[in-house]
Order: C-alpha cells, then sequence, then structure tokens
C-alpha cells in the first residue's frame, strides 16, 4: 500500500515547518504533498494534489481552519481533517465536530 497524502496548514510558519521536519511523516505511513500558510492558500492547493488527510490549525487569516474543512468536505468528501489548535475555547471544538473533522487536537 502507497503512503498517504498529507498537508500541512498553519500561518506560523515555525510550526507549519516544524511539524513537517520534526516527525518522520514515512515511518507513519505519510508523504506531505504541500504546506500552506493559510487556508484559501490550502484549498487552491488541495484541489490539485488531492490530499488524503489536511492536518490545519484554527485560527489563521483569510480562511480559517473550520471553514477550509468545510469547503474541503463539500468538494472532496474522502478527505480526512484534523484540526490542532492552542485555543481552550470550546465553541472550536463543538464547531469541528459539526464538520465531521477526525481529530481535534
Amino acid at each position: 500500500m502507497g503512503l498517504y497524502k498529507l498537508m500541512i496548514v498553519d500561518d506560523e510558519e515555525e510550526i507549519r515547518l516544524g511539524v513537517i521536519k520534526k516527525i518522520n511523516w514515512e515511518e507513519h505511513g505519510f508523504i506531505v504533498v504541500g504546506d500552506a500558510e493559510n487556508g484559501q492558500e490550502a484549498l487552491e492547493m488541495a484541489e490539485k494534489l488531492h490530499p488524503d488527510v489536511i492536518m490545519t490549525d484554527i485560527k489563521m487569516p483569510f480562511m480559517d481552519g473550520l471553514e477550509l474543512g468545510r469547503k474541503v468536505t463539500e468538494i472532496m468528501p474522502s478527505t480526512k481533517i484534523i484540526i490542532f489548535s492552542g485555543s481552550d475555547d470550546l465553541d472550536y471544538a463543538h464547531d469541528a465536530i459539526k464538520i465531521n473533522v477526525v481529530e481535534y487536537v
């Protein structure tokens, strides 16, 4: 079986690149096919790359992670969304559940 295609989305470059570089993704069955700094850029990229999984921050400029998740699940329903956030606002978690996010970290 091939590797799952993964996209990482976070407006903080240090975090985004750290997640990409510090984890041996292939060891876990993934290959990082792209990264983006906001949801709008990520959506455009996802339409071209068709990732299996998108791991995204919630709070970002232009389009946040929840809106990205909503749009991706509409046009690519098989793509799984994982949201990570430093926020302890439970409203975000509730909204994530509504759009069928597979994990909220």
